[in-house]
């Protein structure tokens, strides 16, 4: 799924490739992924940790601190998807030392033995982790994985719009039902993942997101085309700013974008406010961890970086700098009022029984979505 504050603009992308890397994989690679480079470069010798996270998840503040206490320069590349990021990984992409993948994307990569141990010797500051996120499906141990924030993915929306048309804001069929979209032609948009929306669309009808019954993924899709010709774009970044602009209206996205969104509204003084809901069906909650890339060249920045962030005056910024959910007891003291008590950003022990997290799923019914998903963008 989970990820801003700052002004989401996006840092180049390192742009030096390693000589290992087939000329032919790395343009590829571009080709489908514009925004990234192929690989991350480095000066031998030089104090350089890379990171490949998703867009708008560490503030700006955070990474400056970080570097003025460790001596050492923190690069950043970010993805809008963990799918972007998998790919751009199987295109031949190496050098980052550390990645925030979601549940799933961490089960993945360990199967495919791209991971590094964590070495939680060098972790003092593990413990400050809450037991119910650590030890999770994923990872049993947690050998791969450290927890950094979660969001959930819901709907956010502009409240003055919303409550002038009368339409609900605590359900998915405000993206879903024609009945309400009729009312916001061309002001919606809807997350550019495959397994995001169409998960959406299964909590909306009642089935689970980690059904393995094409029928269901069938439905969800039939929903999904009665609903498309009313929004207006598949965005996984630039809706933060359309929402806040008021350019849109309604939006399915990440809790950490909407926050965002709601903030940048304020501090431009809009005449309006941007609202986020986790609509009544239930939602997907994403946790994002740590993990170690094999072919990074510095695990022992990636793990001073992992223990700087886990502290809980440092880990306390994911939530009031960026809006995210945060599973660092130590960092509750730090948090502002507002925003620990915000249940689109910590949700309620009644609606974490709702939340699903997502499962990867077995090569076949992949192939499935992948169909569904082809015909959905392309009709």
């Amino acid at each position: 799924m989970i990820a801003a504050p700052r002004t989401p603009a996006r840092h180049p992308a390192p742009a030096a490739a390693l000589p290992s890397i087939p000329a032919l994989a790395c343009a590829v690679a571009l080709a489908l992924l514009p925004a990234a480079s192929c690989t991350p470069s480095s000066t031998p010798g030089a104090d350089v940790l890379y990171l490949y996270t998703w867009n708008n998840y560490i503030s700006d503040e955070t990474a400056k601190r970080f570097e003025e206490w460790c001596g050492c320069t923190l690069k950043q590349d970010y993805y809008s998807d963990n799918e972007e990021m998998l790919a751009k990984l199987d295109a031949g992409a190496v050098g980052y030392d550390l990645l925030v993948p979601t549940g799933n994307a961490v089960e993945t990569l360990i199967r495919q033995d791209a991971l590094r141990p964590i070495d939680k010797a060098l972790l003092p500051h593990f413990a400050n982790l809450k037991p119910e996120y650590v030890d999770q499906w994923f990872d049993p141990g947690n050998r791969y994985s450290v927890p950094y924030a979660y969001t959930v993915t819901l709907i956010g929306y502009n409240e003055d719009r919303m409550r002038d048309l009368g339409l609900p804001t605590d359900t998915w069929a405000l993206i879903f039902d024609p009945r309400y979209l009729q009312k916001i032609r061309g002001r919606v948009t809807v997350l550019n993942s495959q397994r995001e929306l169409m998960a959406a669309a299964m909590i909306y009808l009642g089935r689970s997101p980690q059904s393995t019954d094409p029928a269901d993924w069938e439905a969800a899709r039939d929903v999904i085309l009665h609903a498309r010709p009313y929004w207006a774009t598949f965005s996984n970044s630039t809706y933060i700013k359309d929402l806040a602009v008021g350019n849109i209206w309604v939006a399915h996205g990440y809790s950490s974008d909407m926050f965002r969104a709601r903030e940048d509204a304020k501090d431009a003084g809009r005449p309006f406010t941007i609202g986020f809901t986790t609509p009544k069906e239930g939602a997907v909650l994403a946790l994002d961890s740590f993990v170690l890339h094999k072919a990074g060249r510095r695990p022992d920045l990636a793990h001073r970086f992992i223990d700087f962030m886990l502290d809980g005056a440092n880990a306390a910024d994911v939530s009031n700098l960026i809006g995210a959910g945060n599973p660092n007891v130590a960092a509750q003291e730090s948090i502002r009022p507002d925003i620990a008590g915000d249940p689109a950003i910590f949700p309620p022990p009644e609606q974490v029984q709702k939340m699903v997290m997502l499962r990867d799923f077995e090569p076949h019914l992949r192939r499935v979505l992948s169909r569904l998903w082809t015909e959905i963008k392309v009709r």
